[in-house]
């Protein structure tokens, strides 16, 4: 028998999902605070041309002319000389462990060579692992020395000035020469990826069990929680190693990304990087009354994890609190040790300072997910 549409029925519907609503306080937050982490994301963070670059300088000659070359860098805004060195060796090492983004070396008979005419050269070197990052910077490399050389080769210098190259730049782009984006995508896709699958899986580990009702059987053994969580961990560690395996093969044969480093240090690092990402997934799964619950945490998290990370965006070119926060995700530190890697063949001690804050991480996690683990249906 067919019957009316009931304005009364609906209404009650409606209040109804809005009573739901109000006491699943995870949703109703999600739904509030995702938009606003969007628009601070978008809106501040994320910056394609990144300044204010960390540049270091190795100067064997200290004369006006190269003062007022380091002052225009400066003024640039594209590069933030913080770094004096005194080797070429220092310098390469700075480079290679990502304190710095560019190297100027300045010869010691440059000025001299400069006011004979005899057309000296500045060398320029590139961290390239991340074209994105300092394309825009090395293009303005050029305009920034020829506006010095207009400036102060005034005088009886001005002939030198009227010359088109009073003096060369030669850039040489580190690590990535040819500013292949796949060379540095392709291996923050590892860590994206493992972040996506392990987080997610694991976060629905428990949350699944308790919608399910076989909660009870947990709960009835004499298993302990920290037991309990590492005993989910375990499987999804070979899931997260099979699938660094499969991104390696793919980036080797089909994208071509050169590979320097040592295999054995990125199954270690990757080793690390998924017990981090699974602790986190427990801990999420302990937190979430549902499985709904658990989906939108995973999402909370991945999100800045994807943005904040130096994956998709340049990580020097957003503002400081957008740095701070990135450090405070793994997938920041596991993207610094993959490329470092496979692109530059960073050792474990050039690799210590972005592991250590893994295994804090990972630490950390594990603690409060062992904490908000209850022994009871509540």
């Amino acid at each position: 028998m067919f019957k009316p549409f009931s304005v009364a029925r609906w209404w009650a519907i409606v209040l109804k999902e809005f009573l739901q609503l109000k006491r699943d306080r995870i949703t109703f937050a999600m739904m509030l605070v995702l938009p606003i982490i969007q628009l601070a994301l978008f809106g501040f963070a994320i910056n394609t041309d990144p300044k204010h670059l960390p540049t270091a300088v190795v100067s064997y000659n200290n004369s006006e002319f190269t003062r007022s070359l380091l002052s225009a860098m400066q003024t640039s805004e594209y590069f933030s000389i913080d770094t004096r060195l005194t080797t070429p060796e220092e310098a390469q090492e700075a480079l290679q462990k990502g304190e710095v983004l560019f190297i100027l070396t300045i010869p010691s008979d440059f000025t001299q060579k400069l006011l004979r005419g005899e057309h000296p050269s500045l060398l320029f070197e590139a961290d390239a692992t991340d074209p994105v990052a300092v394309s825009t910077a090395l293009a303005s490399i050029e305009g920034i020395t020829a506006s010095v050389a207009k400036k102060d080769l005034t005088g009886s210098f001005s002939m030198l000035s009227n010359q088109k190259k009073p003096f060369d730049v030669r850039v040489h782009r580190l690590y990535n020469p040819d500013g292949i984006n796949q060379y540095n995508i392709i291996p923050g896709l590892m860590g994206t990826i493992m972040t996506m699958t392990l987080t997610m899986m694991t976060a629905l580990a428990i949350t699944r069990e308790r919608e399910r009702g076989t909660m009870e059987n947990l709960l009835a053994t004499p298993a302990r929680p920290l037991e309990i969580m590492t005993g989910k961990i375990i499987p999804y560690v070979f899931i997260g190693l099979i699938q660094a395996t499969i991104i390696l093969l793919a980036s080797h044969f089909v994208f071509h990304v050169p590979f320097n480093g040592s295999i054995v240090l990125v199954y270690e690092v990757a080793l690390l990087f998924i017990a981090v990402n699974l602790t986190i997934g427990i801990t999420i799964s302990s937190l979430a009354q549902n499985m709904l619950q658990a989906l939108q945490l995973t999402i909370f998290y991945f999100l800045p994890s994807i943005l904040l990370s130096g994956f998709m965006f340049p990580f020097s070119g957003m503002p400081k609190w957008a740095q701070h926060v990135g450090e405070l995700l793994p997938l920041t530190y596991f993207n610094r040790l993959i490329r470092g890697i496979i692109l530059k063949d960073n050792n474990l001690a050039m690799l210590w300072p972005n592991i250590w804050p893994l295994m804090v991480i990972g630490l950390v996690m594990m603690t409060l997910a062992v904490k908000f683990y209850k022994k009871t249906l509540d």
